[in-house]
């Protein structure tokens, strides 16, 4: 135990004396949460929005104003024809326009119904379906404003009827896309620091040659493994730590359930990125191959998470791969735990998974390890 002691005390020694460690340790986690929190949004603002009126009546009018005042919409141009709008979105002036028929009023009067023609440019597809949400919902908002208007004397006998929907929004009651994020963007930081410092660290001890006088010494490999990675656990569950304390302070992201239970799966979890970091140390030489060989699992692990991305929404072969992320389970759980205040039972057929994991990786990062005296 006191091999294993001393070992750990010379870890944090050599990871404190690095000046170069130290703003990746504790600065650039707290600026990527902050810069990455506000950046990665689902929400769509700013859309640049045209139309062509060629009705120009009092119901046309009133209908480009519900657009004017949205907070998503930026009516920029009026056209005088569709060629010309068509034009303007092909250079890109324009990112979405309506185009309102002639007669328009005319015929909404006669008919009670009439039609308008919104062209969006799709070439972001995800953007241009949530375009084409916030235009649905403004028009059918003005469309049942104007309805009691357009009954005549003759069709009060019979009173429409309409069918109303009180949404009520279960676990983010205001729709607040940085309580989604600031959970996962949490487990991005967590995961990327002690991967990245995890892997280069024994691949450093190569470079500078130290590594071969350790080998040489009565040191077991099960001593040299844990003092090596324990160090980085606890700079783990203190990045974790840092991360909630500034996601409550900047974010004010709820915290309904037990934070200890987090804590206690955050432990196992941590455990797995050591693994991954120590079998990749293993077979790299130098810290810029290690880095790089993390960097391409993190990208996939991310990607495939349900960080930004549902993963519903993936294809079919895409879905089992993510059995086998350990991200994806931390990014639920920490949002279970944190936004749906979800208990031991909820979470534990993941933290299953999770456990067999980290018996998995760091059984092959021992094995791989070779330690000659």
């Amino acid at each position: 135990m006191n091999i294993i002691f001393y070992i750990i005390r010379k870890e944090f020694k050599q990871i404190f004396r690095n000046k170069g460690m130290l703003p990746i340790i504790f600065i650039l986690p707290v600026l990527q949460l902050v810069v990455l929190s506000n950046a990665a949004t689902y929400e769509i603002k700013n859309i640049q929005f045209g139309y062509v009126d060629a009705d120009n009546s009092s119901i046309s009018r009133g209908l480009v104003e519900q657009f004017e005042a949205s907070s998503y919409f930026n009516v920029s141009e009026t056209f005088s024809s569709e060629k010309e709008a068509s034009r303007a979105m092909q250079e890109g002036t324009v990112d979405v326009y309506l185009n309102i028929p002639v007669y328009f009023e005319r015929d909404l009067q006669k008919d009670k119904t009439n039609a308008i023609s919104v062209f969006v440019d799709a070439i972001d597809g995800a953007a241009a379906g949530v375009i084409n949400v916030y235009i649905t919902q403004i028009i059918q908002k003005y469309n049942k404003n104007i309805a009691t208007d357009l009954i005549q004397i003759s069709d009060t006998v019979q009173k429409p009827s309409s069918i109303d929907s009180i949404p009520l929004f279960w676990y983010n009651q205001t729709l607040n896309y940085k309580t989604f994020m600031v959970p996962g963007i949490l487990v991005l930081l967590v995961t990327m620091i002690t991967l990245f410092l995890s892997g280069m660290n024994i691949v450093r001890e190569k470079e500078i040659g130290t590594l071969e006088q350790i080998n040489v010494t009565p040191i077991k490999k099960h001593h040299f493994i844990i003092g090596k990675l324990f160090p980085f656990w606890v700079l783990g569950m203190g990045l974790l730590t840092i991360g909630l304390l500034l996601s409550k302070v900047i974010f004010n992201t709820p915290m309904l359930g037990n934070l200890g239970l987090l804590y206690a799966y955050t432990s196992v979890y941590i455990l797995v990125i050591l693994g991954m970091g120590l079998f990749i140390s293993n077979f790299t030489d130098t810290q810029q191959q290690a880095m790089f060989i993390s960097w391409f699992f993190v990208v996939i692990f991310i990607l495939m998470s349900g960080l930004f991305t549902p993963i519903e929404s993936m294809p079919k072969w895409a879905q089992i791969l993510t059995e086998f992320n350990p991200v994806k389970y931390f990014v639920e759980i920490i949002r279970m735990v944190l936004l749906k205040g979800s208990n031991f039972n909820d979470v534990f057929p993941l933290a299953i998974k999770t456990l067999a994991y980290a018996l998995v990786m760091n059984g092959l990062a021992v094995w791989s390890y070779k330690k000659t005296l």
